[in-house]
C-alpha cells in the first residue's frame, strides 16, 4: 500500500475538494461498513462526501471541507501504519477535528510510536496521550494524571507489556490501594485474595486485552506479572521491573513514599490517578497530591496532565467530565 498520492487543492470559491488515493485496498476499512465512517464525517463536520472509485469529493464550507480533507488523509495514514480504525478512534478524531482551531490529523501523534502487544497494536488517539506514551518510554518515573477515560492506566499497562515482550524489563508489578468509596476490606466475604481482587480487576482486564489468556495465566503463575495491593509492596525492592501504581489518589503520603522508594536497578515506574476523585476519609491527605508537591522539579520525573479533551471512552463520558469540571471551577 502506498500513501495518499494526490490531494487536490482546496477550491475556496466553490468550497469543494477531492482526495484521491493511490491504492484502494484500504478504502473499505477507511469508508467503514456501508460507508458508516463517511456518514460520521458528514454529520460531525457538516460536509457532503461522494466516493467514486479511489476518489472522494468533499463539498461544504471552506473550513469544513478542509477539516474533512485532513480527517480522510489522516485516517488513511493511520491505516497505512497498521493501526486499527474502530468507533472509538473515529470518535476521537472527529471530536478533535470539530473543536481544535488548528486541527491536524496527526500532529504529535505522528511522532508517537505505537505500542506493540501480543494481541493488538495500540496507538495514541490524542496529542495528550502521545505525550504520555513518550513520557512512559523515556523517563524512570512518570505521573499520569487526568479524569476517567483518558487511558492513564491502559496505556501504562500497554507500555509495560511492550517492554516485557522486548526484554527491556523482566517483570511487571501492578498495584492499587485497596480503598474504594468508603468500603472496608473487613466487611467483604472470603480470604485476603478474594477481598482485594475486586479492587485490582481493572488491571487484570487491561492485561487480558493485550495478552492471550493462557499467557496472562502463565505469567501470573511464574511471577513475570504480579498484581497486588500497595500494602504488599512494603519492605521490597523491585529491580528490572515496570511498576505501576494505579488510582494513586487513594494512597496516603506514607504509602506513596513507601511505594516510590521500592524502585530498584533497571526499574521504571508509572503512577496514575485522578486528583479530583479521592476516596480517602475526610481530612486524610492524598499521597498523590503530596508527591506532586514534594517532587516538583526533580530530575528524571515526568508529570503528564491529561484533560477531558483526552477522554477516549464514549462521547458522553467527555461531556460528563466537562460538566463536573465546570461545577468544581465555579465552586472555586
Amino acid at each position: 500500500m502506498r500513501r495518499v498520492s494526490k490531494v487536490a487543492p482546496l477550491r475556496r470559491d466553490t468550497a469543494e475538494a477531492q482526495v484521491e488515493f493511490a491504492d484502494n485496498a484500504l478504502l473499505p476499512v477507511l469508508f467503514g461498513a456501508e460507508d458508516s465512517h463517511l456518514r460520521a464525517i458528514e454529520e460531525a463536520l457538516g460536509v457532503t462526501l461522494a466516493g467514486r472509485g479511489n476518489r472522494v469529493t468533499i463539498t461544504g464550507t471552506a473550513d469544513a471541507v478542509e477539516r474533512a480533507r485532513l480527517v480522510l488523509t489522516g485516517l488513511h495514514e493511520r491505516l497505512i501504519r497498521g493501526l486499527e480504525l474502530g468507533p472509538g478512534d473515529m470518535d476521537s478524531v472527529l471530536r478533535a477535528a470539530r473543536s481544535a482551531p488548528d486541527y491536524h490529523p496527526l500532529g504529535a501523534l505522528a511522532e508517537a510510536a505505537p505500542i506493540r502487544t501480543r494481541k493488538r497494536l495500540i496507538a495514541a488517539r490524542t496529542p495528550g496521550q502521545a505525550a504520555y506514551i513518550h513520557a512512559l518510554q523515556e523517563n524512570l518515573l512518570t505521573f499520569g494524571l487526568g479524569p476517567a477515560g483518558t487511558g492513564k492506566t491502559y496505556l501504562a499497562v500497554a507500555t509495560a507489556v511492550d517492554m516485557l515482550m522486548t526484554g527491556r524489563v523482566s517483570r511487571i508489578v501492578l498495584s492499587r490501594p485497596a480503598v474504594e468509596a468508603g468500603e472496608r476490606l473487613g466487611f467483604l466475604p472470603g480470604d485476603l485474595k478474594e477481598k482485594v481482587d475486586p479492587y485490582l480487576r481493572p488491571l487484570y482486564d487491561a492485561l487480558h486485552d493485550m495478552l492471550p489468556h493462557e499467557q496472562v495465566v502463565k505469567r501470573l503463575a511464574n511471577g513475570d506479572i504480579e498484581v497486588a495491593p500497595i500494602a504488599f509492596m512494603r519492605g521490597r525492592t523491585l529491580p528490572h521491573a515496570f511498576v505501576i501504581l494505579d488510582e494513586a489518589q487513594n494512597a496516603t503520603p506514607v504509602q506513596m513514599k513507601m511505594f516510590l522508594t521500592r524502585m530498584g536497578e533497571g526499574s521504571i515506574m508509572a503512577v496514575t490517578g485522578d486528583p479530583t476523585q479521592t476516596d480517602l476519609p475526610p481530612g486524610v491527605t492524598s499521597g498523590l497530591a503530596d508527591a506532586l508537591e514534594t517532587l516538583h522539579g526533580v530530575e528524571g520525573i515526568a508529570i503528564v496532565r491529561l484533560s477531558e479533551a483526552d477522554v477516549v471512552r464514549h462521547a458522553l463520558v467527555q461531556r460528563i467530565v466537562r460538566a463536573y469540571e465546570a461545577r468544581e471551577a465555579s465552586r472555586r
